[in-house]
């Protein structure tokens, strides 16, 4: 997925949705730059939905279509369309590879899927949009451990802080997933209500 400059991107959705906006020189070279901008007019309904779903999309890098397509499924579905649509995003292979630690970006993690360096369940898995399920046991693949890209991984991990329903083993460099991302446990960087809305037109 081509995403395009994320600093402009960030700026113009008024949220860090890349890892490199996430930091906290970012977050004063926008305050001193807000200081200066011109205030425009309240936005539209339609304009407030579509931001958040811009930021949702570009939360998880997915494509126009991709996000339309979990949007969608989410809606058809009976219950918290809220937390189906969560839970989905959530679940993704190469949001628990990030998730984990493993990876720095979303992006770093989508590469180590689709170029086959991890396992579930001893499988080898190369799509990023995997959804992965409680019981499942994620894993680097043994030729990949010794890669550079994963030089030092155990130690990072040591004092990384995942998600509940992630436990992680540094020393087999692997990711048990215990039960289902809960929604409302994070926070997100959209209103989920929004995106829903939105789609809902």
């Amino acid at each position: 997925m081509i995403i395009g400059p994320k600093y402009k991107i960030a700026r113009r959705l008024n949220a860090p949705v890349f890892e490199k906006t996430q930091t906290q020189k970012y977050a004063i070279s926008q305050t001193k730059k807000s200081k200066g901008d011109r205030r425009r007019g309240p936005r539209s309904d339609f304009g407030a939905q579509l931001l958040e779903k811009q930021k949702a999309r570009f939360s998880y890098a997915l494509t126009e279509k991709q996000f339309a397509n979990y949007v969608k499924k989410a809606l058809a579905k009976k219950g918290s369309n809220q937390g189906i649509l969560f839970d989905s995003l959530e679940r993704r292979l190469d949001n628990v590879v990030l998730r984990a630690g493993f990876a720095s970006t979303r992006l770093a993690a989508r590469q180590m899927v689709s170029h086959g360096h991890i396992m579930v369940n001893g499988k080898r898995v190369t799509i990023p949009s995997y959804q992965v399920k409680p019981g499942d046991i994620l894993e680097v693949r043994e030729g990949s451990k010794t890669k550079a890209l994963f030089n030092g991984l155990d130690e990072r991990l040591k004092n990384f802080q995942a998600p509940t329903w992630l436990v992680i083993n540094p020393g087999e460099k692997s990711i048990s997933v215990k039960g289902a991302p809960a929604f409302g446990s994070q926070e997100l960087l959209f209103d989920i209500d929004a995106v829903l809305e939105f789609y809902s037109r």
